[in-house]
């Protein structure tokens, strides 16, 4: 029996979204740009998958951007937006983001701090999640940018993404009153709204998303995460926000992204959106199965702390430091039993470094290199999370005994 508890990295493509897929591979191949009957053929397909999105996101097909996935459509936001925001004369801008975000946002921040953008990285208290009270403390007069990831791909913590867009409405509607008040003195210019980005590609298969209750400007999805092809993924970009394009040449998708449209990729993502359980009966089969993990481990191996707050996490994640065991010899040992499992985010697992998430929470160094990351899906089942249970304590006992400073007494 292989046991795949890897589903923050990726998810095995759904039977139906490859069955939508297939098709447009060979069949229905037109360039979705040409206007014969090839081309009419793919562009179907392609609206067809628009307005899936659209209807799950509560937007409009127009607002829906295709791009090669999270990565593209995170450096999209935030390089797209200040760009733009510069190009018309805006000074000093200052972006506010967390201190956990994935390395899709916090390395194109990276950038741009060096190019003169200011940026803050809001702490998060031990659970994983923004405080609130530090993001109002944070907000200055030159913020023009906001991205906080919606759920944390390590600890699965789920940030507050519409109670920060509220406030950032409300700061929008001050400024705008401010702004009409004074705009006779100061013909041509424009209000400058504080836009709102989240990366919500480990909360589509969970969350509402809809991005008129989240009160967002942006988000950024994936589909490979939500049992779609990989290389595919789109960025929700809200009529009147300010973007500037990344890539030229095409004039495709609102001459925002250029390129020529991945069809099957894009059929497919279409199809996994619509395909995610609305009931929320997967949420709670996927909740009880990790309940019962994490009740399994706390009960049957000592000296281990879970990381994720269950309370205020994806049902998915299930996040733990094994104290006296180095995380990867656990991912190596489940491994060679037939089990996949990952010590953090997938995109950073070739890095001795410890993870930045645990460290922002206040774990320390040494208990962050003996972490462990389970994440479930929708095709497991109670006999692998048997199967876990029953391997991993005789694991971790063999390796803390090869730990001479665990054990010392």
């Amino acid at each position: 029996m292989n046991i795949y508890f890897d589903h923050s990295a990726t998810t095995p493509v759904d039977k139906k979204v490859l069955a939508a897929m297939l098709p447009y591979f060979n069949k229905k191949f037109g360039n979705p740009s040409s206007i014969h009957g090839f081309g009419q053929e793919a562009i179907a397909g392609v609206d067809q998958a628009r307005g899936q999105l659209a209807k799950f996101l509560n937007c409009d097909s127009e607002e829906i951007i295709f791009t090669s996935g999270a990565t593209e459509s995170d450096n999209l936001a935030l390089f797209g937006v200040i760009r733009a925001l510069q190009k018309r004369g805006v000074k000093n801008p200052h972006i506010i983001t967390s201190a956990i975000e994935h390395d899709a946002i916090l390395e194109p921040c990276a950038k741009l701090e060096k190019q003169g953008v200011k940026i803050t990285y809001l702490p998060v208290k031990s659970n994983g999640l923004v405080d609130v009270s530090q993001f109002k403390k944070a907000v200055k007069d030159n913020t023009v940018l906001v991205s906080v990831m919606y759920v944390n791909s390590e600890v699965g913590s789920i940030q507050p993404i519409r109670e920060i867009g509220k406030i950032i409405k409300k700061i929008n509607k001050k400024n705008l009153n401010e702004w009409k008040k004074m705009r006779t003195k100061n013909r041509g210019a424009k209000p400058r709204p504080i836009y709102f980005h989240t990366d919500a590609t480990q909360a589509v298969n969970f969350l509402n998303c809809d991005t008129k209750y989240l009160q967002v400007d942006l988000l950024s999805l994936s589909g490979h995460k939500i049992y779609g092809p990989k290389g595919e993924g789109a960025l929700f970009v809200k009529k009147g926000t300010e973007i500037e394009a990344m890539q030229l040449g095409g004039h495709h998708e609102n001459n925002i992204r250029s390129g020529t449209l991945n069809v099957p990729g894009i059929v497919g993502l279409g199809k996994a959106i619509g395909l995610i359980d609305k009931e929320g009966d997967v949420n709670k089969k996927i909740t009880n199965l990790r309940d019962r993990l994490v009740d399994g481990i706390i009960k049957n191996i000592p000296d281990v702390i879970l990381n994720t707050d269950r309370d205020n996490a994806s049902p998915a994640h299930a996040h733990f430091s094994f104290l006296g065991v180095e995380g990867e010899s656990i991912l190596i040992a489940l491994d060679l039993k037939g089990v996949a499992v990952s010590t953090g985010s997938a995109c950073a697992s070739g890095s001795l470094k410890a993870s930045h998430v645990l460290t922002a929470m206040g774990i320390k160094k040494e208990v962050a290199h003996n972490s462990i990351r389970f994440s479930l899906g929708k095709n497991n089942t109670e006999a692998e999370i048997k199967k876990v249970l029953k391997i991993l304590p005789g694991i971790i006992k063999r390796l803390r005994k090869m730990n001479p400073i665990y054990n010392v007494k």
